[in-house]
């Protein structure tokens, strides 16, 4: 009996909906397999339709295609290791999320996932079936469970395979990136090889999809928990996992390469770039065009942008109006020299006297109010989306977690554009993003390294400039006050009363709730973004837009 078995792991990035092309690359994944002499090649959860399909799997005729496309792999890799890739079952029974096992030609197994995940991100109990607990599977010398990403975040599952004589977990995933994920992942996996005393190779997917980043990330853990293989973060990577029967059993050979991964900083800017930059290459898009107002936030954007696609694709638009400062035309002019990318100036105070002149007669007798402000902001919004319609760019919008959060920006205005690279991050982390970003570089930027933001960009009163003197702070508590509000309120779900406790003026509390709950149609019509936190807006966090309820605390 063989005591040896390579597994081939491939951590690849999926595209939604493109079942041929996620086809050929999970066949060339096979071949690179085969060439290293793997007796089997593993792929992702729901790889063949990419992950999540959401409704899109419920169409029978999308499910029914990517099953003729599992069948068709299976002829094609007839002649080497098995192929084990995740794709949609429908039959008699109903639709499942499941994992098919191919070798020799033929499809020998089907694994139907049987925890469906229904929080935050996840809808998996409107989409499919829970499937009954399978066994393991014979592939070589082993017999493999396959718990299907949430079965190994609880423990029957798991058990059931090593009562039924699993001799290695390989868990098949679509696990998305928030921040800390990966350590919570690590230790729920710990909890299943210690239990069942068995190793396990954990397979993640990576890439963009919408709002979320797979972060790949996938490992090897031995009996005991030991890390056996760490594969990156974020990038492709196909990685060789060597077994080795053993007087206790098969374990993973340790001699495999780890990966060393950065900090939270630098994993929350790199989901920021790996979004955009799959956002743009998975609905066809090439350049983008950003409003730079010479603030933090647009400034931290066209950084997100240059590093996500290069200078030469990307366009910063300056709009200035008669508020609009010296310094910062300056600061949007140097930024733009910095970064390398082109800078238009585009100066709405002719049209923004000409709409005026339109409404004046309807605007007789009022006092001038937050309605010209917005003017002013729409009248950019407008011009913005003429240059991305006229040139194939896609604007990107650049208003952070705080101003989407309390409605701190103008729909159809600065709120116009595709995406948003800082929808989840708030204002007090954009200012130490943008200094993270001055010191540090790495090859997966397409920016050029050193301070491409100036300091003084980053140390400057935050302003809107849609009036004399306005600085953000007229409207707005402080930052580094309203954010703490708002990591409470949102982030953590607490009460009027629990934030009050930690501090802060109850008038100020409920300000700031009033103006979370009075936004919600903002944000309901608002870009997608890279989801950072488990409490991203969208899918993780649903409210209602017509809401009469406030905390009574």
């Amino acid at each position: 009996m063989a005591s040896s078995f390579r597994i081939t792991l491939a951590q690849l990035n999926p595209v939604v909906g493109d079942i041929a092309g996620n086809a050929e690359r999970a066949a060339r994944a096979w071949a690179e397999g085969r060439a290293a002499g793997a007796g089997l090649v593993a792929l992702p959860e729901m790889f063949v339709t990419g992950y999540q399909p959401q409704d899109l799997v419920m169409k029978p005729a999308f499910a029914r295609h990517a099953m003729r496309m599992v069948d068709e792999l299976a002829k094609r890799c007839a002649d080497g290791p098995a192929l084990a890739i995740g794709a949609p079952l429908l039959d008699g029974e109903g639709l499942f999320n499941a994992y098919h096992v191919l070798s020799g030609g033929t499809v020998v197994a089907r694994i139907r996932k049987h925890f469906l995940p229904n929080y935050g991100v996840f809808d998996e109990k409107r989409v499919f079936r829970s499937g009954a607990i399978s066994g393991p599977v014979r592939i070589g010398p082993l017999n493999i469970g396959f718990p299907i990403c949430e079965d190994a975040w609880y423990p029957d599952v798991c058990e059931t395979l090593a009562e039924s004589g699993a001799d290695l977990f390989l868990v098949p995933n679509g696990s998305p990136y928030y921040r800390g994920k990966f350590d919570r992942r690590v230790s729920i996996m710990v909890s299943r090889v210690v239990e069942n005393d068995l190793p396990m190779l954990y397979l993640n997917t990576v890439g963009g999809q919408d709002d979320q980043v797979f972060d790949g990330g996938s490992f090897g853990l031995n009996r005991g928990g030991a890390l056996a293989l760490q594969m990156p973060l974020f990038d492709e990577a196909l990685a060789h996992a060597d077994l080795s029967r053993t007087d206790a059993g098969w374990s993973i050979d340790e001699a495999a390469r780890r990966n060393v991964f950065p900090d939270e900083w630098e994993q929350d800017y790199r989901v920021m770039v790996e979004a955009l930059r799959d956002y743009l290459r998975k609905s066809g898009f090439e350049k983008v065009l950003l409003g730079l107002s010479g603030g933090v936030d647009s400034s931290l954007v066209a950084a997100i942008a240059t590093d996500a696609l290069g200078p030469e694709r990307v366009r910063c638009v300056m709009l200035p109006s008669e508020y609009t400062s010296e310094a910062s035309l300056q600061d949007a002019r140097e930024v733009a020299a910095r970064l390398g990318c082109r800078l238009d100036t585009v100066p709405i105070s002719g049209p923004r006297a000409a709409i005026g002149q339109t409404l004046a007669p309807l605007f007789a007798g009022t006092t001038p109010d937050i309605t010209e402000e917005n003017i002013q902001s729409r009248l950019r919004g407008l011009l913005l989306m003429a240059l991305s319609n006229k040139f194939g760019e896609m604007l990107l919008t650049t208003g952070n977690k705080s101003e989407v959060a309390v409605g701190y920006a103008t729909i159809y205005g600065d709120m116009a554009g595709g995406y948003n690279p800082l929808k989840d991050l708030y204002k007090t982390r954009v200012f130490q993003t943008c200094r993270w970003r001055n010191a540090n570089h790495r090859p997966w930027m397409n920016g050029p390294a050193g301070e491409v933001i100036p300091p003084r960009v980053i140390d400057k009163p935050p302003s809107a400039e849609l009036r004399e003197n306005q600085k953000d702070e007229d409207s707005l508590p402080p930052y580094e006050v309203l954010d703490a509000i708002l990591e409470g309120l949102i982030d953590r779900d607490a009460s009027v009363e629990e934030v009050v406790a930690q501090g802060f003026d109850r008038a100020t509390v409920k300000r700031v709730e009033q103006l979370i709950y009075a936004s919600e149609y903002k944000r309901f019509q608002s870009a997608p973004g890279p989801r950072l936190t488990p409490r991203a807006f969208w899918l993780d966090r649903r409210y209602p837009i017509v809401n009469r309820w406030r905390d009574p605390g």
